[in-house]
């Protein structure tokens, strides 16, 4: 039997899924195939050596087997697959860039944004900037409302997505928070009354939507219906019916995302 951890949009809650399926599949297992494909660590062997867990680090993965940490994220289009070890895998094999077979099962992560193997004392350095993890123990809204607020004239999308801030959040979540709470894309943090709140609400839907096989945003779990404006442009709003608008922001020409919002309901 097939299985698989994703979404139409990789973000906190898909690495979340992700890492307890890698989990229940490798965690206390010897590995009997270990095959990177990649060119920095085609040559490394973890054969014969034992996992000891697998979690998740806002939208990072983290592998980890003996002295090594084996590093992936999924980006935009990335997915990890769980197999048997003869059933035929459903992406193509030249997009394959990590195997791990034990004498039961195989993980196969397709198309990974990050595949990277690091010395496990390295784990924490190499992830020192992200903020706090969303979905983790280390959960602080303290410091996650003093990240996102620390310069008040960057637009609310831009400091919700910086994974500096919150570590979990995508585009999809942002634009829907932004909705949840009247806030346009564009207003500076400076202008919100309740960032504590906003923060909040947007912990407690991923929290529910980790344990989803559909993410939702409206209470109804059926694509098409599970969305209040992401991806919506031109359709109408589904409280006020106003026009769905789309533009673009970021904090860099290179990293500017999609917004969605109602110009009704958000101010």
């Amino acid at each position: 039997m097939t299985s698989a951890a994703g979404g139409p949009m990789p973000e906190g809650d898909t690495a979340w899924r992700t890492a307890r399926l890698l989990h229940d599949t490798l965690a206390g297992r010897e590995l009997t195939v270990s095959d990177f494909r990649v060119p920095a660590f085609a040559t490394l062997d973890l054969t014969g050596q034992t996992v000891d867990e697998a979690v998740s680090r806002g939208k990072h993965l983290l592998i980890r087997v003996g002295s090594h940490s084996i590093h992936t994220h999924l980006k935009m289009e990335g997915a990890w697959h769980v197999y048997g070890l003869d059933e035929r895998w459903r992406r193509p094999a030249h997009t394959a860039r990590v195997v791990l077979s034990t004498p039961e099962r195989q993980a196969v992560g397709f198309s990974l944004g990050i595949t990277e193997v690091l010395d496990r004392q390295a784990e924490a350095e190499a992830l020192a900037y992200l903020g706090p993890d969303l979905l983790g123990a280390d959960w602080n809204l303290d410091e996650a409302v003093r990240r996102v607020t620390a310069d008040p004239s960057i637009p609310v999308f831009v400091a919700l997505h910086d994974q500096r801030n919150l570590a979990g959040f995508g585009n999809e979540y942002v634009n829907e928070i932004c909705f949840l709470n009247g806030v346009l894309p564009t207003r500076p943090v400076g202008g919100l009354t309740d960032p504590r709140h906003l923060i909040s609400r947007g912990r407690t839907m991923i929290l529910a939507n980790r344990e989803r096989a559909i993410r939702t945003f409206t209470g109804i779990a059926r694509k098409g219906h599970n969305e209040w404006v992401f991806g919506r442009a031109g359709q109408p709003c589904r409280r006020c019916g106003t026009t769905i608008l789309r533009g673009e922001l970021g904090d860099a020409p290179t990293r500017m995302r999609n917004t969605f919002w109602c110009p009704s309901c958000q101010t």
